[in-house]
């Protein structure tokens, strides 16, 4: 709270990390209580400019909202008599306290030196932090939606541990029955034979413990005496009831200890797949620092030439992958900036035509980069199954931060709002971890283990084309998806894939393929109610492939509702299943 009341939302969040790690590492509680103390360190940052009594509520509300986000109720994560108490110890800070950050740590710096961005960035920031908040909490629900699984591997040495722990415990009260001593002997031979019994039958009878007994040559007589024989009654039905009850008990201890295992084994692989797309993240952040270095000349050049046309700016940041990325921070806002004006300055020193790209400007800062060389037509079509209100197909177009656009269709399996939730909550996943600057391959396998972990049949496939209209290539990426069509004049090719849906199997199954982008290129992405449609072909692909051979138009729209109403024409006009098609094509821009 301290450090979050004098340093604001950074510092705030990274020592609630590193309390929340530190905690779990001592005491080992849940991966979530990392994030609660995240989560509530970077709002109370945030609310730092109202007082202590901001960063108070902050915190008390940061943990509330990941409490019911990951309970689904607003039982508190961290204590609120902790919170409490924290808050008076605030409370009675001085004012006037100064905590510089680097008596903490030092002169070392964590993160390369970026001067007089950390305002500017600020909204950046916080773009990312959304979408990573958004992705982080369909992981979290599925924890919540988790159900009982019936398929725990059973381990009869384990269970059997379990039970023997458990009947031990039960026995501590009667140890002065006559059958304590040869019950609680974990090393003989009658407690390994009520355990067995036990498996097979799940309970035992007091006739039942006495032919045990005599099995192992340990026989109980007396019953011919009345007195004798209400004492040896009393005796055997109080171990055959604590037996019984011991057995349920470890069984229940037993489902939960595979369960808590399984449940560590599917948080463990989220982990690791997110530390792996945050070490790609500083990874990149820091490629892209060093490689703003190199351009320091030209970045000079342009600052001039910006000043010429009145235009101030605070930082600017230059980069080349494949492409030109050029961000500015204005000192001020962009009412009175002429984009054009900076298109052509940018122009004239890069070499190169540079555009400016608004999807990813945002405040004060101006995003601009290379422009493309080549131009996407894009044409939709889709229909409903009958008698289903929704389709369980979603499609998503957007363009991403380093200038491809990402085209993806997902096809959840079945059809109305189970399959629409299914494919939906793929491709949100998708658009939240690629924006927030997750690789391809972290993101395909945090759906992958999302999927999987909501323990149900919800599976969906994946049909991604990630396009760089600037280098001129396409990637596929498929995962149970249908196969896709690239039409050129006359010719057409298919590209096929034989992996699972997403949520089917542990590790990721997916394909990907490279393509160059050729001039009049059109490629077709469709679900399988498409693909389905047609029975007369053994290779349902083929139906496709020929009419688009026999397509003479070349627009997209048209391509796209031709293939439709052929699909729902093959069943006689009954749409058998939900359908969806995108047809884009590419054009090359003249010089």
């Amino acid at each position: 709270m301290i450090l979050g009341w004098k340093n604001g939302i950074l510092v705030g969040t990274t020592s609630g990390v590193t309390i929340g790690v530190t905690i779990g590492a001592i005491a080992g509680t849940e991966p979530i209580m990392i994030a609660a103390y995240a989560i509530s360190g970077m709002i109370s940052g945030i609310l730092n400019k109202f007082g202590k009594i901001g960063v108070v509520i902050g915190f008390a509300l940061g943990n509330v909202v990941l409490s019911y986000v990951a309970n689904g109720n607003t039982v508190e994560l961290i204590h609120f008599k902790e919170i409490l108490i924290a808050s008076i110890g605030l409370l009675a800070v001085p004012k006037t306290l100064h905590i510089d950050i680097e008596e903490f740590m030092g002169n070392a710096k964590l993160f390369p030196t970026i001067p007089n961005r950390s305002l500017n960035k600020s909204k950046e920031v916080a773009e990312n932090l959304n979408n990573v908040s958004e992705a982080i909490q369909e992981m979290a629900i599925t924890y919540k939606k988790e159900k009982e699984s019936d398929n725990i591997e059973y381990n009869k040495d384990e269970n059997k541990q379990i039970f023997i722990t458990q009947l031990l415990t039960d026995l501590e009260p009667y140890k002065e029955n006559m059958l304590y001593d040869d019950i609680s002997n974990v090393n003989g031979k009658i407690i390994n034979e009520i355990f067995n019994y036990l498996i097979e039958k799940q309970e035992i009878s007091k006739e039942d413990l006495l032919k045990i007994f005599a099995n192992c040559n340990s026989y109980i007589v007396g019953f011919d005496d009345k007195d004798i024989s209400e004492y040896l009654e009393t005796n055997i039905m109080q171990m055959v009831r604590t037996i019984n009850i011991s057995y349920k008990i470890s069984k229940s201890n037993f489902i939960w200890h595979k369960k808590q295992e399984q449940s560590n084994k599917k948080v463990e692989k989220q982990l690791n797949s997110v530390s792996k797309a945050i070490k790609n993240i500083a990874q990149s952040i820091e490629d892209e620092t060093k490689e703003d270095v190199k351009f320091n000349k030209q970045k000079q050049e342009i600052i001039q030439l910006l000043k010429q046309k009145d235009i101030e700016i605070e930082e600017i940041s230059l980069n080349k992958k494949s492409r030109y990325i050029v961000d500015l921070y204005l000192t001020e806002g962009i009412e009175n900036i002429k984009t054009q004006d900076i298109e052509k300055i940018l122009s004239k020193v890069l070499g190169e035509k540079i555009v400016y790209n608004s999807e990813a400007s945002i405040a004060r800062r101006l995003n601009f980069l290379s422009d493309d060389k080549y131009v996407m037509a894009l044409g939709k079509s889709e229909n409903i199954k009958n008698n289903s209100k929704i389709s369980g197909d979603s499609n998503l177009t957007i363009r991403l931060k380093d200038g491809k656009y990402l085209i993806a269709i997902s096809d959840g399996m079945g059809s109305g709002k189970k399959a629409k939730e299914s494919s939906q909550k793929a491709l949100k996943l998708l658009e939240n971890l690629l924006l927030s600057g997750f690789d391809k391959n972290s993101s395909l396998e945090l759906i992958n283990t999302t999927l999987i972990n909501e323990n149900k049949e919800i599976f969906a496939t994946l049909d991604i084309a990630i396009i760089d209209l600037y280098a001129g290539n396409i990637e596929f990426i498929k995962s149970g998806a249908c196969p896709t069509y690239i039409k050129n004049k006359k010719k057409v090719n298919i590209i096929k894939s034989n992996s699972l849906p997403a949520g089917i199997i542990e590790e990721n199954d997916m394909q990907i393929y490279d393509k160059d982008i050729k001039q009049g290129d059109i490629v077709i992405m469709c679900t399988d109610g498409i693909l389905d449609s047609n029975v007369e072909y053994k290779n349902k692909e083929l139906w496709i492939k020929y009419l688009l051979e026999d397509i003479e138009t070349n627009n997209t729209q048209k391509i796209a509702d031709i293939i439709l109403n052929e699909a729902v024409d093959n069943n006689y006009g009954i749409v058998k299943d939900d359908m969806s098609i995108i047809v884009f094509k590419f054009i090359k821009k003249e010089k």
